[in-house]
């Protein structure tokens, strides 16, 4: 594969970093620290250019807190200044990123996504009688540094790109020398691609991140799959595959990202019924006075 350069002049052109200012803006509308980057937008713009461009720049000012949603989650969030220096890299390299991956991997990429994953899924599951579905222990958390700055050199040419990884990489660990902040945009990108290689072993396949689903038409090709997979985590990408993946028949259905999959069929699995049926009952619980606005009923 020809390796990617020339791309750091593209990520410190001025119209890249207005760019970037408008896509972490979104959402971002009412938080003091856009507003106070908006009100002196032009400097800021230079500012960030600068330090790009000198290295300087300040990165790894994180704010965390915690999410229970389905499971307990630590938030990682940059402050407004490095989101918009993150979107800057990834507005060049996201369409790099995409086009270096196969098809069938679906998380972080445009035209991809939840839904287009559990159709291809579904559609697999209608041609043959087995999956085997995988994922890695802890994987955010478990993500070795040296293993992703080995994978950017081998893909970029442009070294002063390639050391804005290594910067950011440099602000977050779990254990030393591993994990990526959940929350930050690069951390998406990152993580997805890192498991590149593993999405060019075995067909039919789907990944989603860390989840990932192969078919065949028979168990024991699968229990070798299995064995294989467990290997090259290990071998190949310093990681752990959880003890126990799952090989079952596509007729008794597979559960895949909040859904129920079935060769005909998808359906809401067993534990996002449960958490639909609990967030209805809090709401048939809510005061009737929390829908009070200046004295008016809101219908």
């Amino acid at each position: 594969m020809k390796r990617a350069g020339n791309l750091f002049e593209a990520v410190v052109d001025r119209d890249n970093l207005l760019l970037a200012f408008s896509k972490a803006s979104r959402g971002k509308a009412d938080r003091p620290d856009r507003g106070a980057f908006a009100a002196n937008l032009l400097d800021e713009i230079e500012a960030l250019r600068a330090g790009l461009l000198d290295g300087t720049y300040p990165v790894g000012n994180y704010v965390q807190f915690t999410i229970r949603d389905p499971k307990e989650r630590v938030i990682t969030a940059a402050p407004f200044r490095e989101r918009v220096l993150q979107h800057a890299l990834m507005n060049v390299c996201e369409p790099l990123f995409d086009k270096w991956m196969i098809f069938d991997t679906y998380a972080s990429r445009r035209g991809k996504g939840q839904l287009a994953a559990v159709r291809r899924a579904r559609e697999f599951a209608g041609r043959h009688a087995w999956f085997l579905k995988c994922d890695f222990r802890k994987y955010f958390d478990s993500i070795p540094h040296e293993g992703l700055r080995r994978m950017f050199r081998r893909k970029l040419k442009d070294a002063r790109l390639a050391g804005w990884f290594d910067r950011i990489l440099d602000t977050y660990e779990t254990a030393p020398g591993r994990g990526l902040p959940i929350g930050n945009l690069a951390s998406q990108h990152f993580a997805n691609l890192y498991l590149d290689g593993l999405d060019r072993k075995w067909r039919p396949y789907v990944r989603y991140m860390d989840d990932f689903v192969v078919w065949a038409d028979d168990r024991e090709t699968l229990r070798r799959i299995r064995d294989e997979a467990k290997r090259y985590a290990a071998d190949e990408l310093d990681l752990a595959i959880k003890e126990e993946p799952i090989i079952n028949r596509t007729a008794h259905g597979m559960d895949f990202l909040g859904m129920r999959v079935f060769p005909g069929s998808v359906r809401l699995s067993r534990a996002s019924r449960r958490r639909f049926l609990q967030k209805t009952r809090t709401l048939e619980w809510i005061p009737q006075s929390t829908f009070q606005r200046n004295g008016a009923s809101v219908a």
